[in-house]
């Protein structure tokens, strides 16, 4: 009986480490619900700036890819999860850092999506905190729906939208490619 209890426990354990992975000293969980999307992981890292941690950043995918072309293009469900680890985080900071990450993904072409990036700009005018939490998903038929601490704060449609906001950690000028390989899986 002492065996099984211990067989047990064991395989409790290993279940427990594998439905979560720490970044930041943030838990992340492997499995994430957004809609009717059910996603997993598919690499998670650290955004830093001169050394100091800002967020970390999670990629949930409906299928484990290391191809970030291919991710973008694809028209399949997917998340990026930002956990706030820092103080230095403002609102300000974050639409700064927002705006530059479209300019780099679209590489400087960004008047064709000029309407959807101020809107997406305005999910992040509340006060930001060390602790906050943003889950900026796509789902296919309703485009990119954003959440913040839970709540949903808008949801913008369009492909190529959903493609220059993936790109801001995703494309050739990520922003932070150590965060992108993380993301990835390639870490």
């Amino acid at each position: 009986m002492k065996k099984v209890l211990l067989v047990l426990m064991v395989f409790c354990v290993i279940g427990f480490t594998q439905a979560q992975k720490e970044v930041a000293g943030i838990t992340i969980p492997v499995q994430e619900n957004f809609g009717e999307y059910n996603l997993t992981l598919n690499g998670a890292g650290v955004r830093e700036k001169l050394w100091i941690d800002l967020y970390a950043g999670a990629l949930y995918l409906s299928s484990a890819s290391s191809d970030a072309n291919k991710i973008l293009n694809s028209e399949e469900a997917m998340a990026v999860k930002l956990h706030i680890v820092s103080n230095l985080i403002s609102s300000k900071k974050m639409i700064d850092a927002v705006e530059e990450g479209f300019e780099n993904s679209t590489n400087g072409n960004t008047a064709p999506l000029k309407s959807k990036i101020e809107k997406f700009i305005t999910f992040f005018k509340e006060e930001i905190n060390k602790g906050d939490v943003f889950d900026i998903t796509y789902q296919p038929e309703k485009g990119v729906v954003s959440y913040k601490n839970g709540k949903e704060k808008g949801t913008i449609e369009g492909m190529e939208f959903k493609k220059a906001l993936f790109g801001i950690w995703l494309s050739n000028k990520p922003a932070d490619d150590d965060l992108k390989e993380a993301m990835l899986g390639l870490d």
